[in-house]
């Protein structure tokens, strides 16, 4: 028996639909990393430049003055300090009540939970807004605490739902069954081998609230007034507004070189607030692969 050749025409469409991928995806890759690296050349180049827009692509002047500038600033490390320690403890929290949440609603034989989840979808859509949220907080007595940083915000029904529907897609049903032979309880098999076993989701859940508590701003500007407990951002944003309004002089050339002096700062901050996100997520890029589950139920 004869097997008759692929066209000539079917291998064009497929080498066309190709291209057409590969295309999008490199638009899509200077779309995303060309404001990166402009802001990195922005922070390394004469701010008179960057005023100017004559920074495009590569630092034009390079410089270090900016990043001088803000770790000189004495209380920077203090603000990196405390914001290490608030999205360390957010996100233990995060991650324990998500799985607390997520969990039990992927479990089928759960009764109720439809309702449950009716309730939690419900949050998505309306809030009490921040005024509300403020006069919880300050009835609570948690102002001005690391509390009123990581309690409001505590879970999040979106990665709520990314969780349940990993447990639901991962872990079989099988495996629950051959623990529970083996005597195994629910709370056991949860932590020893329902967790083991989702480190990937736990990994990437886990970046996702640890990015929001470590740009957290508006909530450290509603409810921190002690200076020695502000986060990096709020130390961040002291350091603009001191170059901003610094001593002001009648010089027109001493006000100009403040006006500069500000503008390099600015991109140094962003750099030096994504630094240690930047750093961290080559570490983190392989629980995105997929297979973790090849070989947990033989036979």
């Amino acid at each position: 028996m004869v097997r008759a050749k692929p066209s000539k025409r079917i291998f064009d469409a497929d080498n066309l639909f190709m291209g057409l991928i590969y295309l999008v995806l490199f638009i899509i890759l200077v779309v995303m990393v060309y404001p990166l690296i402009v802001t990195l050349s922005c922070s390394l180049s004469n701010p008179m430049y960057v005023m100017q827009g004559k920074v495009v692509f590569l630092p034009i002047q390079f410089t270090l003055k900016s990043y001088k500038k803000v770790l000189e600033y004495k209380d920077l490390w203090m603000g990196f300090g405390n914001s290490v320690y608030y999205t360390v403890l957010g996100t233990f929290i995060n991650i324990v009540l998500t799985v607390c949440a997520a969990y039990p609603l992927s479990r089928k034989d759960m009764e109720g939970r439809k309702f449950f989840m009716g309730i939690l979808l419900v949050t998505m859509f309306f809030g009490g807004g921040m005024i509300p949220v403020y006069l919880l907080v300050k009835q609570l007595n948690l102002l001005n605490t690391v509390w009123s940083l990581v309690l409001p915000g505590a879970i999040s029904t979106y990665n709520v739902i990314i969780m349940r529907t990993f447990f639901e897609n991962t872990i079989p049903d099988g495996l629950l069954e051959a623990a529970e032979i083996d005597g195994c309880g629910n709370t056991r098999f949860l932590v020893q081998i329902v967790m083991p076993l989702s480190r990937p989701i736990l990994t990437i859940i886990g970046l996702f609230y640890a990015v929001v508590h470590w740009n957290s701003f508006q909530d450290s500007l509603l409810y921190i007034s002690s200076r020695a407990k502000f986060p990096l951002q709020l130390i961040l944003r002291e350091i603009l507004l001191t170059s901003q309004t610094g001593e002001m002089t009648a010089d027109v050339s001493g006000l100009m070189d403040q006006l500069f002096e500000a503008e390099g700062i600015k991109y140094a901050m962003i750099v030096v607030s994504s630094m240690p996100f930047i750093i961290a997520y080559p570490f983190v890029q392989k629980f995105f692969q997929k297979g973790v589950m090849l070989g947990a139920i033989k036979g």
